[in-house]
This record gives C-alpha cells, sequence and structure tokens, in this order.
C-alpha cells in the first residue's frame, strides 16, 4: 500500500525536486533578457542587489535574478553554463541543506550561485574544501567569474603568514579547509591584542564534501597543543617494555564466539604457554595486558603493583606503547614525513596536515619509529568539529554520498538532504563482489583481472585501503611487466597528474581512497593537464601549440575507451563505511559516461577479520570452497553491507559521545571566549577589576571564618593574608573582632579600593588600563588551559562512575560546572594579585 502511494505521490524528495523544479523554470525565463545585456549592465547587478538589499529586500526575493546572472557571467567569463540540476543544488545550498549529487556532476560550479547569493551581504562566505589543493584550484577556477561580478575572493593555506589570512577573511569569498579555519578560530581567542585577530564572523558557510568533513572528520576534534618535554624519556623507555611483550594470538580467536560462556570454556583449554602477555581487540581498537603481561611488566618495572596509586601514571605510557605497535601502522594510518610522523585520513587517504595524534599517541609513534620524539602535547584550547560549524548562521554543503548518513545530519546538525538527480542517466555496471579464500588468492585473481581488462585497453583505476597495500599490488604489477601509475600520501604533491590522466586508453592507476574526492576522471585523459606538464616552461605560444595537440590525442583516446566499456573501478576491499566504497564507484559512470565497477575481496580483509571472521570461517567450511575459487554468493554480500552498517553505527555512537561531552564545555568555551572578547575591546576595565577585587575581599573574609559557635573571624590569619597579597596591613584588630562579616568585607575592600586608586595615579591614566588588561588575559588563558587539562584528566576516569550505575555524561556535566566556577574564582582572585603586585621598572640605557 505504501509503495502505491509513493507512485501516486512520489517520496518527500520527489516533492521537494518538483518545488524547486519551479524556480529554476523562472530563472530560465530570464535567460533570454540577461543575453541581451552588456558586460557593464550586467557586472552593475551586483551594485543593483546591494542597493535592493539595504533598501529591505531579501535574499530570497533576489534569488531568482541573481542565479540568472551569475548563469550568465559564467558563460561569458569561465566558459561554463549551468544545467537545470545544477541550479537546483544551488537552490538547496542557499537554503541551509544538503545537495546529493553524484560524481562529475560540476559541484563546484554548482556553489557558484548561492556564493554570490549570500556575499551580497557582506558578512562573509566560507567555502570548505578537503584539502589545500582543492581550494586553491576551485578559487582560480572560479576567481574570473566572481572577479567580473566584483565580488572579492581569498583563499587560506597552511603556511598562510597571519596577515595573508586576515586579508583572505576579508574578502567577499573565502577558501580554505576545516583545519584552517578551525584552527584561526582557536588563535584567535588566544591573541593579545584584537588587532591580531583574522576572522570576523561567521556568517554564511559550504562544505564540498560535506559527509567527509562533518562525519570522518568530526571523530578528531581540533587541538592546539604546547610541548611539554619533561616526559620524553618515559616513551622511550615503554617502547622498549611494548617491544619485549607479546602478543597473545590463541586468546584473540576467541573474541568472535557470541556465547560467554561458550568462550569461556575454550579459553581454559588453552594451554599456559600459549598464552602470551596482552591480547589486542581490533573491534574495539583496545589492548588488555593479560595475568602474565602484568607480572612481566611489573618485573621489567621493578615495582610490586603497576596499578597502585603510586604507579598509575606508567599504566598510560605503556598503553600508548603498546597502542603504537598493534593498533597504527606505517602507511596505513601515518607515514614518516621528513623524519616527522604525518597522519593519514583513514577515509580520504590524505595526510592531514597540522594534526597530531592525541593524548601521548603521536610520541609513542615517534619512539616506535625511532625518531625524535617531539615532546609530549599538553592541551591549550580545543574545539569539536561538529561545535566549530554550528557557530553559522547558514551552513549547507555538496557530496555524492550523504545518504546514509542523512539520520546524523539531522539529529547533530539540522540539516536535511536533497537528492538531486543526474544530468544524464547513469550508464556504470556495477558487477556483484567477488571472494576469495585468502589474501594471497585475491591477489591473483586482482592481477589476472587488470591483464585481462588492460589487454583490451579498458582504464583502470584500483582502490587500496592503505598505502602498504598500494606498494604491494604495484610490485605485483611490476613483476608482471604492467605499466601503471600509483596515488597514495607519498606522492599526494602528483595528485592532480596522475588522476587526470586515469581515464586515458590503457591506463591502470592504483590509488588509495586519495582518487575517491574531490577528482574528475576524464575518459580519454585531461588534455589540459598534459599540455601544462610538457610545455609550462616553454611560454604561452607552447602551449597554446601542446594544448591543441593533446586534445586531439585526447578525443581519438576517448572514443577507444568508450568502445573498450570506459573506465573500469577495481575495489580491492570493502572499506568500513559504505559512502567510500560508494564514492570510489562513483570515479566512473560521470555525465552519462559508460563505465564498470567490481570489489574483489578474501576473508583475510581486515573488515572480515575483525567483525565477522568466525561467521565466514563456517561459511568457508560449509560450502567446502576450493582454493582459488572465485566466490559469488548473495549472502556473503549481504553480511558484509550489514557489517559495515553495523561499523557506521558504532562509529556514530564515539562521535555522539564525543559530541556530548563537548557541548558541555562548549557553554563554558563561549564564556570565556566573549568575556575575553569584552577585555580586548575593552578601553577601561577599571568597574571590572574593582568589581572583582570586591568578590576576592569577600571570598577571602569568608575563608577565614572559625565555624565555631559564633562563626567569628579568624583575625590572625586573615591580617597575615592581606599583608602578604596585598602589602595591607590590619591596624587595630579590636576594632575588626567587633565587626559583623559584611562590615568586615566592606572596610577592608574601601582600604585595598584606596590602594588601587594611588596604584593607577603612581602608573599613570594611560598605564594602568594596560595593565590590567595584560593581567586579566594572562590569568584568563593560564587557568583556562589549566580548566582544560583538568576536564580532560576528568573525562579520562568519569567511566569509572559508569560502574556505580551513574551515567557518566551527567555525572562530568556536574563536575565540570563546579570545576569551571572554581576556575573563574581562581581566576579573579590571581589577576587581583597579579594587578596589585605589579611595579615599574626603569630600563636602563647602555
Amino acid at each position: 500500500m505504501l509503495n502505491i502511494v509513493k507512485k501516486i505521490i512520489g517520496t518527500k524528495n520527489d516533492r521537494e525536486i518538483k518545488r524547486l523544479k519551479k524556480i529554476v523554470n523562472k530563472i530560465n525565463l530570464l535567460e533570454e533578457k540577461f543575453i541581451k545585456l552588456t558586460d557593464d549592465e550586467l557586472k552593475y547587478k551586483t551594485i543593483e542587489f546591494k542597493e535592493r538589499l539595504k533598501k529591505g529586500e531579501t535574499l530570497e526575493e533576489i534569488l531568482i535574478e541573481a542565479f540568472s546572472v551569475v548563469r550568465e557571467a559564467a558563460k561569458r567569463t569561465i566558459g561554463m553554463r549551468h544545467y537545470d540540476v545544477q541550479l537546483l543544488g544551488g537552490i538547496v545550498l542557499f537554503e541551509g541543506k544538503i545537495s546529493e549529487m553524484k560524481t562529475g556532476e560540476g559541484k563546484t560550479l554548482v556553489a557558484t550561485c548561492p556564493m554570490y547569493l549570500n556575499a551580497l551581504e557582506g558578512s562573509g562566505v566560507h567555502i570548505i574544501t578537503v584539502n589545500d589543493y582543492l581550494a586553491v584550484r576551485d578559487r582560480e577556477i572560479m576567481k574570473p567569474l566572481f572577479d567580473f561580478l566584483g565580488v572579492t575572493t581569498g583563499v587560506i593555506l597552511n603556511n598562510s603568514s597571519p596577515e595573508e589570512r586576515k586579508v583572505a577573511y576579508d574578502a567577499d569569498i573565502t577558501y580554505g579547509t576545516t583545519a584552517q579555519f578551525g584552527f584561526d578560530y582557536l588563535r584567535d581567542n588566544m591573541v593579545q591584542n584584537r588587532e591580531e585577530k583574522v576572522q570576523r564572523g561567521f556568517s554564511s558557510c559550504i562544505i564540498d564534501e560535506i559527509d567527509s568533513v562533518l562525519i570522518d572528520e568530526a571523530r578528531t576534534p581540533l587541538i592546539i597543543s604546547g610541548a611539554n618535554n619533561d616526559k620524553v624519556n618515559l616513551y622511550i623507555l615503554f617502547r622498549q617494555v611494548a617491544d619485549i611483550l607479546e602478543r597473545s594470538y590463541e586468546t584473540e580467536k576467541l573474541q568472535q564466539i557470541d556465547d560467554l560462556n561458550e568462550r569461556g570454556k575454550k579459553l581454559n583449554d588453552i594451554p599456559e604457554e600459549l598464552r602470551k602477555d596482552y591480547e589486542v581487540n581490533e573491534k574495539d581498537k583496545n589492548v588488555i595486558l593479560t595475568e602474565k603481561g602484568i607480572k612481566k611488566v611489573e618485573s621489567l618495572l621493578q615495582i610490586e603493583n603497576l596499578y597502585s596509586t603510586e604507579s598509575v601514571e606508567l599504566t598510560h605510557y605503556l598503553k600508548q606503547a603498546l597502542y603504537a605497535k598493534e593498533l597504527y601502522r606505517k602507511d596505513k594510518e601515518y607515514i614518516v614525513k621528513d623524519n616527522k610522523i604525518a597522519i593519514i585520513d583513514t577515509f580520504t587517504g590524505r595526510i592531514m596536515d597540522g594534526r597530531h595524534f592525541g593524548d601521548g599517541l603521536h610520541q609513542a609513534i615517534e619512539a616506535k619509529e625511532e625518531l625524535e620524539i617531539t615532546g609530549e602535547s599538553e592541551t591549550i584550547a580545543s574545539i569539536t568539529i561538529q561545535n566549530y560549524f554550528k557557530m553559522y548562521k547558514k551552513l549547507s554543503g555538496m557530496t555524492g554520498t550523504g545518504e546514509t548518513e542523512i539520520a546524523e545530519f539531522v539529529n547533530t546538525y539540522n540539516l536535511n538532504l536533497v537528492i538531486i538527480p543526474t544530468n544524464k542517466p547513469v550508464q556504470r555496471k556495477d558487477h556483484a563482489d567477488i571472494l576469495y579464500r585468502t589474501h594471497e588468492e585475491k591477489l591473483n585473481g586482482i592481477v589476472n583481472k587488470i591483464k585481462a581488462i588492460h589487454k583490451k585497453g579498458q582504464p583502470i583505476l584500483v582502490g587500496t585501503s592503505s598505502i602498504q597495500k598500494s606498494e604491494e599490488l604495484s610490485q605485483l604489477l611490476k613483476e608482471n611487466e604492467i605499466e601503471h601509475s600509483v596515488l597514495n600520501a607519498k606522492y599526494h604533491n602528483e595528485e592532480a597528474d596522475i588522476i587526470a590522466q586515469a581515464g586515458r586508453f590503457g591506463a591502470v592507476t592504483i590509488a588509495t581512497n586519495m582518487a575517491g574526492r574531490g577528482t574528475d576522471i576524464l575518459l580519454g585523459g585531461n588534455p589540459e593537464k598534459l599540455a601544462m606538464k610538457n610545455s609550462l616552461e616553454q611560454g604561452e605560444e607552447e602551449y597554446q601549440k601542446s594544448y591543441e595537440k593533446y586534445k586531439k590525442i585526447c578525443e581519438v583516446e576517448k572514443d577507444q575507451v568508450k568502445k573498450s566499456g570506459g573506465l573500469f573501478i577495481l575495489g580491492t576491499e570493502r572499506h568500513e563505511s559504505r559512502r567510500i566504497d560508494n564514492q570510489l564507484i562513483g570515479r566512473a559512470g560521470r555525465q552519462g559516461d559508460v563505465g564498470e565497477s567490481q570489489f574483489f575481496l578474501s576473508f583475510e580483509d581486515e573488515i572480515m577479520g575483525v567483525f565477522g571472521s568466525e561467521y565466514f570461517r563456517k561459511l568457508v567450511d560449509k560450502f567446502n570452497f576450493k582454493p582459488n575459487e572465485e566466490i559469488l554468493h548473495p549472502t556473503i554480500t549481504k553480511t558484509i553491507e550489514k557489517i559495515q552498517q553495523s561499523i557506521e553505527n558504532r562509529n556514530f555512537t564515539a562521535r555522539k559521545r564525543l559530541f556530548e561531552y563537548d557541548e558541555i564545555i562548549n557553554m563554558q568555551r563561549k564564556s570565556i571566549y566573549e568575556n575575553r572578547d569584552k577585555i580586548l575591546s575593552s578601553d577601561t576595565l577599571k568597574s571590572s577589576v574593582l568589581n572583582m577585587l570586591r568578590e576576592v575581599t569577600e571570598k577571602i573574609v569568608r575563608k577565614n571564618i572559625v565555624k565555631d559557635i559564633d562563626d567569628r573571624l579568624d583575625i590572625e590569619n586573615l591580617v597575615e593574608y592581606f599583608n602578604q597579597r596585598f602589602q595591607h596591613s590590619i591596624e587595630d584588630l579590636e576594632e575588626y573582632r567587633s565587626m559583623n562579616i559584611d562590615e568586615c568585607v566592606e572596610r577592608i575592600y574601601l582600604d585595598l579600593e584606596k590602594k588601587y586608586f594611588e596604584k593607577e595615579s603612581f602608573f599613570g591614566v594611560g598605564v594602568m588600563p594596560q595593565l590590567e588588561k595584560y593581567c586579566l588575559l594572562t590569568m584568563l588563558d593560564k587557568n583556562w588551559r589549566n580548566h582544560i587539562k583538568e576536564l580532560d584528566d576528568l573525562k579520562s576516569s568519569i567511566h569509572l562512575r559508569s560502574y556505580a550505575q551513574k551515567n557518566p555524561v551527567i555525572e562530568y556535566k556536574i563536575a565540570a560546572g563546579e570545576i569551571f566556577q572554581e576556575m573563574i574564582s581562581n581566576f579573579k582572585e590571581e589577576a587581583i594579585y597579579m594587578i596589585f603586585g605589579a611595579t615599574l621598572k626603569v630600563k636602563e640605557e647602555n
């Protein structure tokens, strides 16, 4: 019945597309009118729109005209005309939603219309890309269009100076990565002068590959840290300990058994000599010491109890050393580049510039690789991806694969998703997965498949899950004398050139997940890239000759590639996220091109071994699969999809928990940053300082109440305290003893206020505000850093409260609130002491 209703009235997405098409039809009706405008008349539209906005019109009211202007300007400047589906996607973005569009539908052009429209307000539009290369590329492609329309553009890169960043943020449209925008926000809230800030607010933001940014990157918060070199030797020591300890493989085989009783029985059957020092739970990313391991560590460190209060810090370094040894693999989670650890984003395959593993893990990996240890990082400022992007008044984005995560987009970001139809029907053939018993048999099958496809000239893009596996397959192809290119994080600088030619006749390209996003593979190759590569240093004239030459070659090859079946996508294993697989598949079949895809799997693949090894082992036994036999079984395909869904749910839970904790600190962060801004922007802080002085005076007086029958004051202690901290001597003790608490507070406050005005007179009215600003910022930053560290420690231990049937998040919220109030009180006290203790030093001239 439900299907019948859907056929009659359509799905929610169908109805949304129908609504949007009515708007696109109105834009199309204006095209003939705008074609007739001169360049100057078309340019003037920007000024006209801004004037209309000033007079009270809204962006929604000028959308149809603005989109028409951008479409016409794009034709004249960059030779591109927006398809109707691209206008549909642009409207979705303007309305603050996610536009899902297939690969090759021209998402870069889609964003131009809403970018222009939002920029008319003058508050700045931020465009988020997944790497610096795409930020530069997209800006360069669209700069002629925006220059023509009088809209300024800027780009922020990893090596941009503060001055360059400020200029880029002042532009109407600013391109950059999540890390650049997020870290600039954190750094802006650490400056000592307001003029040092580079950002100017959070108005509108469009995210390219929004699922990669808001889902994949959201697992790791943005953290600015400072080095602490005190514990370097401990990382070296525990690397040596971890190297001595042995992994227990026999007990790990039992982890897949769901029946706890059955698992316990089989565990007891394992001989003691086969039980080693620690077990690795790949599924939960955890390392657990056995009793044997604990005793060995205690012996190596010559301590009585590894888990005693005195030794508890050592377990942290041991855990990170074992994590580095077993769970973080070179050329998969990280690479060694210029004698430094560079993190690889396992979802995109790209290097995450400027990012470090937290909680000492980075240092443990440096020790493992025998590199110079950078010093343990101490968090100075941090924010989650979720809370950073929720600051924007309007947030939207584009992706080719967001539908599987729609629940998270709605629940976490309040973002709805609209699936935009393709400009041309998809003709790609997606073949069933082929399964082998072992990894070796799978590799043989892959090589044979590549040989067969390569023989007819059909271009192949081979997707691998890590650098190590891409190089393993590359070696096999070399042995079989198959010419090919390799694209992974080690060769990320050549990414554009390698991927641009992956569609040439006879091309074989091995790539990690890098090839899955932000890149278009043109059948027959990219003549522009070929011309640039071969004639860049020979001048414009030589480039044009070269371009015309390669254009003809690529056109011929395009026909050959189409006849051979188009680009063939060969996946060497399934990723834990279906979206990453879909991204890889989506490299073929762009804009109605022909293409094919197929995945080659084995029972030894990581996703199988970690999440379903027991099930698949039984399946092998049941069907008695022969060596090198290709297995095509629908049950296996369905099971793999269920495993992927299970992992996605697990990852969503982890991101949700991270967000729940950061939501608590986010309110505190906002409060601190708002107060910091007030301090930075104030010309005088006298009233604030005097209010703090009164609070501090009352706090100190009340701390010196002796809790006996009379609640009397400990006058002697109070006298000593104020004399030490403020050089204020209380002479008539008897008089103070006769006062009640409020009278005592008032009397001491008035005396200290008098001292304050004396200090102001001594320093001068020009110096005192600067002194106060410096003292307040210094103490606020110091206490906030200490507070973050205390919350990190609290988060690490709060899970223990769950054993007492308490919700750790609620417990964390209560404890964090109490710690925050105490921190604010300490900040005020220390700031006042610093102001009263400040002295003038005269600089001696030589």
